[in-house]
């Protein structure tokens, strides 16, 4: 079981953010990736219909011999992972955005965060904030469309920089110092949120936290890859593979899978 692959889904190309910091930690793990794009953005769907595209997705990778499941996805994770983990006899990892550590450290009191609407309504989301943020200024803001450019390859266009700094405005006037991003398709935007941003906002994902929960979840089920080899990661979407591959090393194959 242990060189079985790690299958990871997402509405997208976003979940790729969560992919390079798994491949980063564990380089040997084989991998596959799943990006549902046909069906993006998931956080404007209802719950049941993300429940619904959640388990088929979580099927393919399970009959695909995955070992565990990564859903690289907030608006999946939000809505669906209770279900998903009881449904299924497999270790999944889902994702959510990093509130706590942004409520912990806020020096202004003060946090934005930039999320899809199905994450922002979700209970999971309601939970965490009220247990992390209930004393201090949260500013939530739906990234609405910011999904639809990046899946249509127009990450860095202009159209994607004014809707960030319409979104990103009443955040700055609120003084936040931390910028939570609640979607895996929004590291992506890094560069433009920290030209539009004060120097003083920091902005957090989960990527990085979500890659050693994986390590660990391995690690106490005995599937960590003992092999030295790098792993063989493949790639699968059901939109644009051109949109798919900008975002990963060019050495790796986009396939065209109709799921």
């Amino acid at each position: 079981m242990s060189k079985q692959p790690i299958g990871i889904f997402d509405s997208g190309v976003g979940g790729t953010s969560i992919w390079k910091e798994i491949n980063m930690l564990l380089p040997n793990e084989n991998t596959i990736y799943l990006a549902d794009s046909a069906n993006a953005p998931y956080g404007l769907k209802t719950k049941e219909t993300i429940v619904s595209l959640s388990i088929k997705n979580v099927e393919h990778l399970i009959n695909q011999g995955c070992k565990i499941i990564v859903v690289a996805c907030n608006t999946a994770t939000t809505n669906a992972i209770y279900l998903l983990r009881e449904t299924y006899n497999i270790p999944i990892i889902g994702i959510e955005p990093a509130i706590k550590p942004a409520a912990l450290n806020t020096q202004t009191k003060a946090i934005g965060i930039l999320a899809t609407k199905g994450t922002l309504s979700s209970e999971l989301f309601h939970k965490t904030t009220d247990l992390f943020a209930s004393d201090i200024t949260v500013i939530e803001r739906i990234g609405e469309g910011i999904v639809e450019l990046i899946e249509s390859g127009q990450l860095h266009s202009e159209a994607m920089r004014n809707l960030l700094k319409l979104y990103l405005q009443p955040m700055i006037d609120a003084n936040i110092d931390y910028l939570v991003l609640g979607c895996t398709h929004y590291p992506y935007l890094m560069p433009l949120l920290i030209d539009i941003l004060p120097n003083h906002v920091k902005i957090i994902d989960s990527g990085e936290a979500v890659a050693r929960q994986i390590k660990a979840v391995l690690e106490k089920h005995d599937l960590l890859n003992t092999s030295v080899a790098k792993g063989n990661c493949q790639f699968f979407t059901n939109g644009k593979t051109e949109v798919l591959a900008s975002l990963i090393d060019d050495t790796l194959k986009v396939e065209y899978l109709d799921f």
